[in-house]
């Protein structure tokens, strides 16, 4: 049994390894354990690696353990011998046939030692360990109702809990949990009615499960839902997997679907995204129960939407998970005329569409839900159509646009916002992000940190891990292209792939790998930056994610230059071209053209550099992005400067610095000052043209 890249400290790894414990531990296996080399325990011996090696016990330890078992007194030699061939060294089996003997009058205390009764013929003894169990219950025929109605209960339950569904009297119940205690079938901590129980192993549970007839067990099962929501309220709404549980135990099956779905909702909103997607696909699983019809196709619907958006943050935004469960929800909300559904399902299958590279039909399916929402003047339509739409027009370009969006959006959110349920990142957030993006790259650059930290909060504020995943990948990718501090980058970019590793978050966890990479090579550590990048980038397109390909491949493409390998930085970049003009996603198109200049340079090629500048600057003008504008020329000035042209390098670099009239103290701008301050004052004046409002 292997599993591997463990979280030490998640808690899903534990319940892994304590059920590991209780069920695996009763057979001979051999566990290998390899833990992510972050989140490896200090007390492990061999690297990243644990071994479990559980073996039966010899018959010399069975022996042993018998003896132990009773208590040192011996058993007839006999018998003994019986239980050691049969356990075949499993160490519950030996203790629970051991006890299985003695209680069963197969034997009798003489002295130190158990004597015999009569002839110990081998079909006397329990041949398998749940016969043994079976056979132990049975001698305890007074308590058989109650240990029945525990094992529905499931491994541990509480006093109050089995009180309130056994519907028996107290003292009767009492007793019988005293005798179950006393044989060692369940342990409890604390004292009646405050008590809690728990089965001494699963295996227990499992046997005295066994014993009910399908129709009892359904009725125990039933009772217990009606106790659970009528007394234990809290329960009830904090548990709904554990009331699906019963329901389907119950042949409930409609309930037990929706207590899945709600289970599903509760841990998309705490950003448990794992859990969520194995309890949708339970929902899911349980529809072939139900008879074909309206209410198991709205079943569906919830269910496969909200799969959708929850398998974006487990597998990427365009796997073919996602598509497939967006594709069924949009083939329902058709047959079942659900409006109100439609905008959360464009605003998915937009997502996949943009993350695949199809940007055009994305920014056709944001459009939709604004148009939607216009048409059915319904706010929170508009709110999710203008969010996305930000995002869509960022990434091809269009910065006013996406500007526009954002804050449009951010006009129209008005807590609580049930679209929220559905997104598998916080839409408020969302919008406040690509605010500050937008922002940025028009070059107001105090609104954008303002904005920036606004969202960071936020997000913390939720508490909603895949959102914050978000905000800080982001943010450290906007943060890049002003040159930050890279040192605080690099300690920024380890902390956030370390939180998207713990939460199972690939996609961003490809962005903040790709993050650390640039910062160890501005730190001027290229040998393990190209590794880094290289990895990123190949994890990135895993998740079948095509768009900011181009941003990976020119990030790699500038390592390569200052490692010396300026040949490849440019095999790089013209990869990144020819997708650029496939996909039309030309956010980035400026920054592509000035490192390929950058490049062009260190080969010898001065000429074709100073065009790609040009073209850089051009482009960068074209969608009203200063800040990219900026830093083209800022390369561009630096190359006529060296070229002893310093006039012509300050007139063109001094009026695209004073139209800056925020951000002064940002490195990008520091830097460009420095530049001017080299470069001799033009005979003309420099008109600075005022930044326009918001």
């Amino acid at each position: 049994m292997i599993f591997e890249d463990v979280h030490w400290s998640d808690p899903t790894t534990r319940e892994v390894l304590d059920l590991l414990i209780d069920r695996v531990a009763t057979l001979p296996v051999l566990v290998i354990i390899t833990f992510r080399p972050e989140f490896t325990p200090p007390w492990i011996g061999r690297p990243h690696v644990m071994l479990f090696n559980l073996n039966r016990l010899t018959p010399r330890q069975r022996a042993e353990m018998i003896v132990l078992v009773t208590g040192g007194k011996a058993l007839p030699k006999e018998i003994g011998e019986q239980i050691i061939d049969r356990t075949d060294g499993v160490p519950l089996f030996i203790e629970e046939l051991t006890k299985s003997v003695v209680e069963s009058g197969l034997v009798t205390v003489a002295g130190d030692r158990y004597a015999a009764t009569g002839p110990a013929a081998p079909l006397a003894i329990p041949a398998t360990l749940h016969a043994s169990l079976l056979a132990r219950l049975d001698r305890l025929a007074p308590t058989r109702e109650v240990a029945q109605i525990a094992a529905a209960l499931g491994r541990s339950f509480s006093h109050e809990l089995i009180r309130a569904v056994a519907q028996m009297p107290q003292v009767k119940l009492d007793d019988a949990l005293e005798q179950l205690v006393r044989a060692e079938l369940i342990f409890r901590r604390g004292m009646a009615p405050d008590a809690e129980y728990t089965f001494k192993h699963a295996l227990v549970q499992d046997a005295a499960y066994s014993t009910l007839l399908r129709t009892r067990r359904q009725q125990i099962h039933a009772r217990i839902i009606a106790t659970l929501e009528g007394q234990f309220s809290e329960i009830a709404a904090t548990q709904p997997a554990l009331l699906a549980q019963h329901c389907a135990e119950a042949s409930l099956t409609a309930k037990a679907v929706a207590y899945r779905l709600r289970a599903g909702q509760q841990a998309l909103a705490r950003s448990a995204m794992m859990e969520a997607s194995a309890q949708l696909h339970k929902g899911l699983d349980l529809l072939t129960g139900l008879s074909d019809g309206a209410d198991r196709q709205q079943f569906e619907l919830d269910l496969q939407l909200l799969l959708g958006m929850t398998l974006t943050a487990t597998e990427g935004y365009a796997a073919p998970a996602v598509a497939k469960a967006l594709a069924r929800a949009r083939q329902l909300c058709q047959q079942l005329d659900r409006p109100s559904q439609l905008a959360m399902l464009l605003v998915g299958q937009a997502s996949y569409h943009f993350i695949a590279g199809e940007l055009a039909l994305a920014c056709q399916e944001s459009k939709e839900v604004v148009d939607l929402g216009e048409d059915r003047n319904d706010a929170d339509v508009k709110f999710q159509g203008c969010t996305f739409s930000a995002n869509t027009w960022f990434h091809v370009g269009d910065f006013v646009a996406s500007r526009d969006y954002a804050e449009r959006a951010l006009a129209l959110y008005d807590p609580p916002h049930p679209s929220e349920a559905w997104w598998s990142q916080n839409p408020y957030v969302t919008a406040l992000t690509f605010s500050f993006r937008s922002l940025t790259y028009l070059g107001y650059l105090d609104q954008a940190r303002a904005r920036r930290e606004e969202a960071l909060a936020q997000a913390r504020q939720r508490q909603h891990a895949h959102t914050l995943a978000m905000v800080r990948c982001i943010s450290l990718l906007t943060l890049e292209d002003i040159k930050s501090d890279p040192a605080i980058l690099l300690q920024r970019a380890e902390e956030m792939r370390a939180h998207c590793a713990e939460h199972g978050f690939p996609f961003f966890e490809a962005a903040a790998l790709k993050s650390r990479g640039d910062s160890l090579s501005v730190l001027g550590r290229t040998e393990e930056a190209l590794p880094d990048l290289t990895d990123a980038l190949a994890k990135y397109r895993a998740t079948g994610a095509v768009t900011v390909v181009p941003l990976f491949r020119t990030s790699l493409a500038e390592a390569l230059g200052k490692a010396g390998r300026p040949m490849e930085g440019l095999e790089q970049l013209d990869e990144a071209e020819r997708q650029i003009e496939a996909t039309q996603e030309r956010w980035t198109e400026a920054d592509m053209y000035q490192v390929r200049g950058e490049l062009l340079i260190t080969v010898g090629d001065p000429v074709a550099a100073e065009k790609c500048l040009q073209k850089a600057i051009a482009v960068a003008r074209g969608q009203s992005a200063k800040l990219w504008e900026l830093r083209a020329a800022m390369c561009l000035a630096r190359l006529w400067r060296d070229q002893d042209k310093r006039t012509e390098a300050r007139d063109l670099l001094a009026p695209i610095y004073g139209w800056f009239t925020e951000g002064l103290d940002t490195p990008v701008l520091e830097e460009a000052k420095l530049l001017l301050e080299q470069l001799p004052a033009s005979i003309m004046p420099v008109h600075v043209r005022p930044p326009t409002n918001l």
